[in-house]
């Protein structure tokens, strides 16, 4: 029963993480730049708290997750094993490159410094596509191993 309670655990927090990224990253991004009012570095100023906020939870759930896995988890590799190391890979390059990158980008466009073209908020979305892709294939993994 231990590992039935541990799976719920872990499956809820990849469920609301899958919530939390498809808000912020597929709604909030874009519709914050329709309000009235909302200028392109306001826009950026609020962006780059919230994504901040978003990526330090993120790394909770990873925690909570880790920890569910240690104390409860299989001993085998399974398929929710990989997409969640997957998972975890996609996060560090959002963590440690990624978003340090789009910051730097926003803070020059507040500081009115030219800003060069650049994909990076192609590979920030490309990125949050893999992984929620990936936190949905590891939930219904786990739920099926439950």
């Amino acid at each position: 029963m231990k590992t039935m309670k541990q799976q719920s655990v872990a499956i809820a927090c990849l469920f609301i993480w899958i919530g939390f990224v498809c808000a912020i990253s597929f709604l909030e991004a874009w519709l914050k730049f329709q309000a009235p009012g909302v200028t392109l570095p306001i826009g950026l100023g609020i962006g780059r708290l919230v994504f901040g906020a978003l990526n330090k939870v993120e790394w909770v759930f990873v925690i909570v997750v880790c920890i569910s896995a240690v104390l409860y988890g299989r001993p085998v590799f399974t398929t929710a094993h990989i997409t969640f190391a997957f998972i975890v890979v996609v996060l560090a390059l959002q963590t440690a490159w990624l978003l340090p990158a789009l910051d730097a980008r926003a803070e020059q466009y507040i500081q009115q410094q030219p800003v060069l073209p650049s994909r990076l908020h192609l590979w920030f979305m490309g990125a949050e596509v893999l992984k929620v892709t990936g936190l949905f294939i590891t939930a219904v993994s786990l739920f099926k191993q439950s």
